[in-house]
């Protein structure tokens, strides 16, 4: 079936009993063939739908010999029926109604109960009115009952057992949309004399057919006009209720760097939507369909842009998004969390194609049986995964959740059907940071200059200060921020350099003060570190130094190591040598040693414990091979003896070559230290004209020799 239907083909005029009954014509049959037989049904759709299903099939069932008689209990007088008392109720006196007619004449009547969400609580519980009439309910089996149920309000068990057969409508089928729209209407949708179907389901596709002649009927504009997005762009705003928004985020000029994050969520879910949207077959629509992913997985650490990269993704497909928290969504109320849970996805199919993000999935979504809560978690799970089952294949409604801890996730949701694709976000790397902090200097007019970007860049490759986690979108976004507030505080015009990035940094830090002393001894320490390193020749280049204290007394940090993945021995003994060169220039220098070693040490034995234990690297007494150690079968005591000596020789001759270099450099350890006393921060390019150039080459060279 071609989903481009020509002007001529489509209906001059269309009322809205008329729409109905186009866009639901299978729904219709079905249920005038079950009342025909004398079968409850229960109606599932929106209440604007109501009146109009209602004469549809009582519109049929009258056409027959002999006709039905229906009975509409919507609170309205019925006049060959007792009245009830002036002043009651709707509710009342809709109860009132249905206790005469359950114990009345009901030959060949059909009673209407369109409002049997007033009969139950938020929560699908029975009102105290309503459990005086589920007897009556029961008491004639020869009532035969039309049921309406909104979406929006559960029902219990109670009553949806009165009803054997149950027709659920929402939205309008894909097939059935043609039927919906008129010639005038098509004519504000496109510049030829075509209906494009697909491209109208996809702005209206959760809405009734009621509401969608609605809002054709107050289409605006030219007819046949070149841009038909503000037509679309009309009916799309009108599709959207409550907490459902259509978000502007431009994958590539709103999100730096990830570029991998990027190719991924395109080639994956974008590229085949793509696909999908340039077919004009029926048939291969639906087999693309089949390929989509409802449900994502978005992990990583907090801040990386989970929540922006499904904003992008739901700007790319012209999709509403609802953003969710897990813990709003719990309820102390005995099934309310489920019902909030049932509601966001009612909302969410009503403005489809949408998306339902879930921020902190984790917080109610963890593996069955490890809930330390009241237990309301494994049945939101549970609610979850009934939600998920249940969408249709054609239905544009997507499910992302976000988390830090994907590890702790249920493993049901995991599974192919549900939550199968996951897609990592991590830190941002060197590229990411700089495209990332491009993206707000041009946006927030920061001017930053070549250096100070790149300062940015390399200033933002280690943990944020005072906090034990490395710097995400979320601490650049702030950290561009604070330079625009600088800029409109000072007044400034021209571009922004390092010393801005530095005090925007650091000008609020929360930092220990060292006296001239401690500077001294923390200089000297770091300046040791640098030296041994520098002769070191599997070591990475030094890309600064501080004493500032920002998130540790001092440090050396090193460029991003070209061998990230492949580790050798020999650099693993030169971390270990270089560990130690802070440690030994403080003896050299002082004579006495700080306890500002004790991580470094910690560090080395380590290293060194990790080599003998894993790498079999713990002498002849040890062997080469991976010693197991298990609480069940303890190693022997001359075994643990073997390798404590092996640990200790590794150490030693690291710790005596540090020694070595830092005595054969101590002028250029004490240099480098004044350096460091008197401007704080070191930089890669300061550190290139204080440091002697040395060839690494001819290090390994001299050594073999």
């Amino acid at each position: 079936m071609s989903l481009i239907i020509p002007e001529e083909k489509l209906p001059a005029e269309l009322s809205a009993f008329a729409a109905v009954e186009a866009a639901y014509p299978a729904e219709i049959s079905r249920t005038t063939d079950s009342l025909r037989r004398g079968l409850p049904v229960l109606i599932e759709a929106e209440k604007e739908l109501t009146p109009y299903l209602y004469k549809c099939v009582r519109d049929r069932l009258k056409k027959e010999n002999p006709p039905r008689q229906f009975l509409y209990l919507d609170g309205r007088p019925i006049n060959d029926m007792p009245q009830p008392q002036p002043g009651m109720g709707l509710v009342a006196t809709i109860l009132f109604y249905l206790r005469e007619a359950v114990r009345g004449a009901v030959a060949d009547r059909i009673l209407v109960l369109p409002h049997l969400d007033l009969l139950t609580t938020s929560v699908g519980g029975l009102t105290s009115e309503a459990r005086e009439v589920i007897p009556l309910l029961y008491e004639n089996p020869e009532l035969c009952f039309l049921g309406f149920k909104d979406p929006s309000f559960p029902l219990p068990k109670v009553i949806e057992n009165l009803f054997p057969k149950r027709e659920s409508l929402l939205g309008v089928p894909r097939d059935r949309l043609a039927q919906l729209v008129t010639q005038r209407e098509s004519r504000k949708l496109g510049a030829d004399k075509n209906l494009k179907a697909y491209q109208l389901y996809k702005s209206v596709s959760g809405v009734n057919a009621v509401r969608m002649r609605r809002l054709l009927s107050t289409l605006t504009g030219e007819d046949y006009p070149k841009d038909t997005k503000p037509a679309y762009a009309q009916l799309r705003q009108a599709t959207l209720s409550g907490q459902l928004t259509l978000p502007d985020i431009d994958l590539t000029k709103d999100i730096g760097g990830y570029a991998k994050v990027k190719d991924r969520l395109s080639k994956e879910i974008l590229d085949v939507l793509a696909m999908k949207d340039a077919t004009a077959d029926e048939a291969s629509m639906k087999r693309i369909e089949g390929l989509i992913p409802r449900g994502m997985i978005f992990w990583g650490p907090p801040g990386t842009g989970k929540t922006l990269f499904a904003k992008a993704m739901a700007t790319a497909l012209g999709a509403a998004v609802t953003v969710v928290s897990g813990p709003e969504l719990k309820s102390k109320w005995v099934g309310e969390s489920e019902e909030n849970l049932r509601q966001v996805f009612t909302r969410a199919r009503q403005a489809a194609p949408a998306i339902i993000v879930f921020d902190e999935l984790d917080s109610f979504a963890t593996a069955r049986g490890t809930y330390q809560g009241s237990g309301v978690e494994h049945s939101m799970v549970n609610q979850l995964l009934t939600e998920m089952d249940g969408f249709r294949k054609d239905e544009l409604v997507f499910v992302v959740g976000t988390t830090n801890f994907v590890e702790s996730l249920d493993p049901a949701l995991l599974r192919p059907g549900r939550f199968e694709f996951h897609l990592h976000i991590p830190y941002p790397n060197n590229e990411d940071r700089k495209a990332i902090i491009s993206i707000y200097d041009e946006k927030l007019g920061l001017q930053l200059s070549p250096r100070a970007l790149e300062y940015a860049v390399k200033r933002t490759s280690d943990f944020v200060e005072g906090q034990n986690t490395r710097y995400s979108g979320d601490h650049l976004q702030a950290l561009c921020r604070a330079m625009a507030r600088m800029r409109l505080r000072e007044k400034r015009t021209g571009p922004m350099e390092i010393e801005d990035v530095e005090k925007a940094l650091s000008v609020w830090a929360d930092r220990n003060k060292l006296s001239p002393k401690e500077e001294l001894v923390v200089a000297t320490h770091e300046a040791g570190h640098a030296v041994v390193s520098l002769f070191c020749p599997t070591s990475p280049p030094i890309d600064r130094i501080s004493i500032l204290g920002d998130f540790a007394a001092g440090y050396v940090r090193h460029a991003e190591s070209e061998h990230a993945t492949v580790k050798t021995f020999k650099q693993m003994m030169d971390s270990i040598c270089v560990l130690y060169g802070g440690r030994e220039a403080e003896a050299l220098f002082f004579e006495d040693i700080s306890w500002g070693s004790g991580g470094d040490l910690n560090n080395a034995t380590d290293i060194a414990r990790s080599l003998v234990e894993d790498y079999g690297l713990g002498g002849p007494d040890v062997g080469v091979r991976r010693v197991e150690i298990s609480p069940t079968d303890p190693l022997s005591e001359s075994m643990k003896a073997a390798m404590e000596r092996g640990v200790n020789a590794i150490l030693e001759q690291q710790r005596q070559r540090a020694v070595e270099i830092i005595k054969a450099n101590r002028d250029l350890v004490k240099s480098l230290r004044d350096l460091l006393v008197q401007k704080k921060v070191l930089d890669a390019e300061t550190l290139a004209s204080a440091l002697p150039k040395t060839d690494k080459k001819d290090i390994v060279a001299a050594e073999r020799s």
